[in-house]
Parts: C-alpha cells; structure tokens; sequence
C-alpha cells in the first residue's frame, strides 16, 4: 500500500484516540523489518505534547520495548537526513557539471554520481524510518563525502556522534509522554 495512503489511515485511527487534543504529526517507522509502527504525536494547549504508537492494524501499541526501538529508529533517520548535507544538493550538483564542463577535473564523475546517489537515498518525504534507510543515507552520504575529499574525516559520522543527546532526549519525550501505560513486558 502507498505510504501517504497508509498514513491517512492510521491518521483515522489515531483520531479516535485524540480525546479533544490534535493530531500533528505521524512518524512511519519500521524498526525491524515487516514491523511497521506509527508513532503519532498529539498537542493540547495545557498538557504540550504527547505520543500514541500504533501497528499496521491502527492498534496501540503498550510494550516500552517497541515504542522504544520506534522512536530510537526514527530520531536516527531524523538526524541522519538533517545531517545528511549541510546545503542544497541540486545545487552542488550544478556547480559539479559546471566544473566537469570547465576543468574536466578527474573523480568529477564520481562526485556527481555520488551527489545523485545521496538524493536518491533521501527521497521525497513522506519515508518510512528503517535501519536500512539510515545504512543507505549514511553510505550515500560517507560516498559523497570520499568523492570531494577522499582524506577528511567525515563530517556526517562526526554530527551523528554529537546528536545522540537529542536521539536520547526525543526517544525519552516520547516514552514520557506516553498516552497509554507500558505492559510489564519490555525493557
């Protein structure tokens, strides 16, 4: 089924647990693999934000452990895609053809193929967070980086490294603001 399908559909069903807060966003994860997880956040003016998982059936998922993995994967894929290239990717990839067109440098071809390689990884949103699609960003994004300078560090591996407080401190906003309580099965 279509993704933006799928999402409309589990917006019905998180609708249904709102009890008068607004739905405002839906995070398609999978954090292994034919295990799809929507975590859906929701806001009141008093209470700020809270969170509902839900499976592929539109049903609330209770153990911590899988709400756990789901918003562990998805603030990864988050963070990854931020990081992912600091500028516009369209437009190094214009100042690529430029420069293939003016100075013929060698590895030009492999830059631009990297450069199309990180787009393709990326995508268009809506994506569904899987540790396949953070793999693929990161291997994207590490080809692209060894294609412009194959002697730097890398940047991207560099700002992962950093962001693991902000994985850890959204993985802990959504435990904490949990709509319904965790069963003893779990973490």
């Amino acid at each position: 089924m279509d993704l933006a399908l799928d999402l409309e559909r589990i917006a019905a069903a998180a609708e249904t647990f709102a009890t008068g807060d607004g739905l405002v966003a839906i995070l398609a994860t999978e954090p292994a693999e034919g295990v799809r997880r929507y975590l859906c956040a929701f806001e009141d003016g008093a209470e700020g934000r809270t969170w509902l998982a839900l499976d592929d059936a539109g049903e609330p998922v209770t153990s911590r452990r899988e709400v756990h993995d789901a918003a562990t994967i998805a603030a990864l894929c988050e963070v990854a895609e931020e990081f992912a290239f600091p500028g516009d990717l369209d437009e190094l990839r214009a100042q690529l053809v430029a420069l293939r067109i003016a100075e013929q440098p060698s590895g030009i071809d492999e830059a631009e193929d990297a450069a199309r390689a990180l787009q393709h990884a990326l995508g268009v949103p809506p994506s569904v967070a899987t540790p396949a699609r953070l793999d693929g960003i990161g291997a994207a994004v590490r080809r692209l980086e060894r294609a412009l300078d194959p002697a730097a560090p890398s940047p991207f591996a560099a700002a992962m490294q950093s962001a693991q407080g902000a994985v850890e401190k959204l993985v802990g906003e959504i435990e904490g603001g949990y709509r319904l309580r965790f069963d003893g099965a779990g973490r």
